[in-house]
């Protein structure tokens, strides 16, 4: 493969961690806005859920596929038989639309901070942590 492939692999890593961070601090704002009883609470948790959704968190899962369909193209000859990553592939579009569905759910909350309960916000939390543990997983020990 060619010599700069490292340095795309590290940016996807990068651009990956990124994406987490984000995509586990959104839903906790969204346990915050859910508990919240005040208007200029609220308000506050609007504005840093819009930052962190249209400012980090969609900018680094953008990243992140550019460059694993990058890498996909530079390797394909390997990767097309390796069957952890079409499992990945089919985990990282779960999390792209796990992504969709905070990004619609941000919006429900501006104008109904109590659209769901707390709780609700607390268990939606955990499913990236299991696409994490899977995705991290495959990559590391290719089961298959």
């Amino acid at each position: 493969m060619a010599d700069y492939f490292n340095w795309i692999k590290a940016a996807h890593v990068i651009s990956m961690v990124c994406w987490f961070a984000a995509i586990f601090y959104l839903p906790r704002l969204f346990v915050y806005h859910a508990m919240s009883d005040d208007g200029i609470s609220q308000e506050r948790f609007t504005i840093m859920e819009r930052k962190l959704y249209r400012g980090i968190m969609t900018p680094s899962m953008i990243a992140t596929w550019l460059f694993g369909l990058w890498m996909l193209t530079l390797g394909w000859d390997v990767y097309k038989t390796q069957g952890w990553l079409h499992a990945k592939l089919v985990l990282v579009v779960l999390l792209s639309g796990y992504h969709g569905a905070c990004g619609f759910y941000r919006k429900k909350l501006i104008d109904n901070p109590h659209y769901k309960s707390h709780t609700f916000w607390r268990w939606f939390n955990e499913v990236p942590v299991l696409i994490l543990i899977a995705v991290v997983t495959l990559v590391i020990v290719k089961p298959f």
